[in-house]
């Protein structure tokens, strides 16, 4: 019987201590930085912009002249440091006509590239 007892101590005690728990961080997918969303310009070509910001997490099997760069993060610690960021880029006869998403384009992305 005071096995029992010390058993049932012992379990409502571990489980009591569960946030105590390390829970790893989860990274997935294009971590992008705004230095580098910076160099885009249009009339980029896919192989300039695969240099730049690496390939994307998203193919489209439809269109493949539209590029999805996808980050999700989860924090083992809080939700408040959770953080989702999204960027799409379209092409145009292998050349970028526009970029949109969670950053924000430098003023020189409407000047073509000069060759």
């Amino acid at each position: 019987m005071l096995f029992r007892v010390l058993a049932i101590i012992l379990a409502l005690s571990i489980t009591g201590c569960s946030s105590w728990v390390y829970r790893i961080d989860i990274p997935q997918g294009n971590y992008l930085e705004q230095k580098d969303i910076d160099k885009l310009q249009i009339a980029m070509t896919k192989e300039q912009v695969k240099f730049i910001l690496g390939s994307p997490v998203i193919n489209d099997a439809f269109d493949k002249d539209t590029w999805y760069y996808v980050y999700r993060f989860r924090s083992g610690r809080s939700e408040e440091f959770n953080v989702n960021k999204n960027f799409i880029i379209k092409f145009e006869d292998d050349t970028l006509i526009s970029a949109e998403g969670d950053f924000t384009v430098s003023d020189n992305f409407n000047t073509p590239m000069k060759n």
